[in-house]
């Protein structure tokens, strides 16, 4: 055995013991690693296979034993570069189908039954025995049309993992991309020697390919100890960013845009990557038609805002916050939560919680809260506050004949017709069964006036009823706040419900204003 044939099955048996080491090393640790080691365990082992069966190969002194250890390198050499593929799909979290892994494993197993049977139909080599000049293990060939079927395959494997790894150079974090450079030059020194090996710039007649994958298998084994490849992954973070349900805008320094989420195209459909380093304030004009309400600068931690896209309106709240750190520049972090929803529903569990169910107007509690501030703030101004309480005339009588569904009809029916003659400004509730209340900034003469004018409109506008017409009267009851004394809101109610019974004692249909004498 002559030197050179001694140096090459040192470099095959090299590159053997280390992706066995690595193997091993990946397989005892692979309880601290993510699911993706168990893929990695798998490529080595073929490579692992690929190596020795290589080695034993150029020991070979007779034909068949070349042969047989032939085949066994098929074993391996054929499913690693899909294995490596896959394994850097995964490591990049792109989606792999059960189609895919049956396509990219049919062509090694076709590989690998043609390599064993060749014999008999010369499909994969034309020519295949030991060269004439140099003797065992040295072997002349002559490739078939399955050969070069296997080679654009095998190349295109490692030529596309190659690519995949580099196009996300750019969007892996600068203490991540060690990985990204053992996985790149992984892939990319058997690529160049099998390119070398098939121009024929390489020694005739053994395979150069796993006399340098012992590099390849450094890279990974350093990159695995020392920046826990299979711990930390960059494309983690990829995933994790995009699978956040709420949006997420990072900013640098400037406040330009640099990175968005998927989450945050979905909120807002006009949001591409071409607004990349553009400034925050006319991204946000793009994307809303109007400027940003606040100054980033100033710091702001949590606010609201509200957009119309699509014709409907969304309100978001944003969350802000100073992304600082030692390696890298300041910047800012905006995540986005849609609250359209939740704010819809609070407006209406608020609305429901201050407003009467039938007639939607202000309930007694929502009255009561409202009518004390405004009475408070007229009383410290010295300003005149006037209460109206108003009964509708026989309403029981109405309910025993013709029912409660018209009765509510005919509480839905004074509201409609009241709202109609009162300006804003103007606090009007139910304040409990057929009663209602009004509280205006006002003295005790224009609150009388008001009193007659709504009597007035309803004593015209019966409420039509599938039954029939069915009148409509009102009686009410006038009362002014005084101003020398420290009544209260009860007080005055009191006051009015006082005016209120007269004008009912004294024939119903009538105002009538509080006085000492009511």
């Amino acid at each position: 055995m002559n030197l050179e044939l001694t140096a090459f099955i040192t470099l095959v048996c090299t590159s053997g013991v280390l992706n066995l080491c690595l193997c091993l090393y990946v397989f005892f640790k692979r309880h601290n690693y993510t699911n993706i080691s168990y893929l990695f365990i798998l490529y080595s082992a073929s490579i692992t296979i690929y190596c020795f069966a290589s080695g034993f190969g150029l020991t070979a002194t007779t034909l068949e034993h070349i042969k047989f250890w032939t085949i066994i390198q098929y074993i391996g050499m054929s499913i690693s570069p899909p294995l490596g593929l896959l394994f850097i799909m995964q490591y990049l979290d792109r989606e792999i189908t059960k189609k895919l892994c049956i396509f990219l494993f049919s062509i090694p197993l076709i590989s690998l039954i043609a390599v064993a049977t060749n014999d008999w139909h010369h499909f994969h080599y034309h020519v295949f025995e030991i060269d004439p000049i140099l003797g065992a293990p040295y072997i002349h060939q002559e490739i078939g049309v399955w050969y070069m079927i296997h080679g654009v395959f095998t190349f295109s494997c490692m030529f596309v993992a190659f690519l995949l790894v580099l196009s996300h150079w750019k969007e892996t974090a600068k203490v991540y991309r060690l990985q990204i450079i053992s996985l790149m030059f992984g892939q990319f020194i058997p690529i160049v020697t099998a390119f070398i090996y098939l121009i024929g710039l390489t020694p005739p007649g053994v395979d150069p390919v796993p006399m340098v994958l012992w590099i390849s298998s450094l890279l990974y084994l350093w990159s695995i100890s020392t920046s826990r490849m299979f711990s930390i992954m960059p494309i983690t973070k990829g995933t994790i960013f995009n699978s956040i349900n709420d949006g997420v805008m990072v900013l640098d320094e400037s406040y330009r845009l640099i990175e968005f989420n998927q989450a945050c195209k979905r909120m807002f459909i006009d949001l591409n990557s071409s607004m990349y380093g553009m400034d925050f304030d006319k991204v946000w004009v793009k994307l809303s038609g109007d400027s940003f309400p606040y100054l980033l600068a100033h710091g702001i931690d949590t606010l609201e805002v509200e957009i119309t896209a699509d014709r409907s309106k969304h309100i978001y709240q944003i969350r802000t916050s100073s992304l600082v750190h030692p390696n890298y520049s300041k910047g800012v972090l905006m995540v986005f939560t849609e609250v359209t929803e939740l704010k819809r529903l609070q407006s209406k569990l608020e609305h429901q919680a201050y407003h009467d169910e039938l007639t939607n107007i202000l309930n007694r509690r929502a009255f009561f809260q409202k009518c004390d501030q405004e009475f408070s703030i007229a009383k410290a101004a010295l300003s005149p506050f006037s209460i109206i309480l108003i009964d509708i005339d026989h309403f029981k009588s109405v309910n025993d004949t013709y029912g409660h569904i018209v009765g509510d009809q005919l509480l839905m029916h004074v509201v409609m017709a009241c709202q109609t003659q009162i300006n804003d400004g103007i606090l009007f509730a139910r304040y409990g069964g057929e009663e209602f209340v009004l509280a205006l900034k006002g003295t005790l003469m224009e609150a009388e006036k008001l009193a007659n004018q709504l009597r007035k409109h309803i004593e015209t506008q019966p409420l039509l009823a599938t039954e029939g017409e069915i009148s409509v009267t009102l009686s009410s009851g006038v009362a002014e706040a005084s101003k020398k004394t420290e009544e209260t809101l009860y007080e005055l109610l009191h006051k009015a419900d006082e005016a209120l019974y007269s004008a009912k004692r004294n024939g119903r249909n009538q105002v009538h204003a509080y006085s000492l004498q009511t």
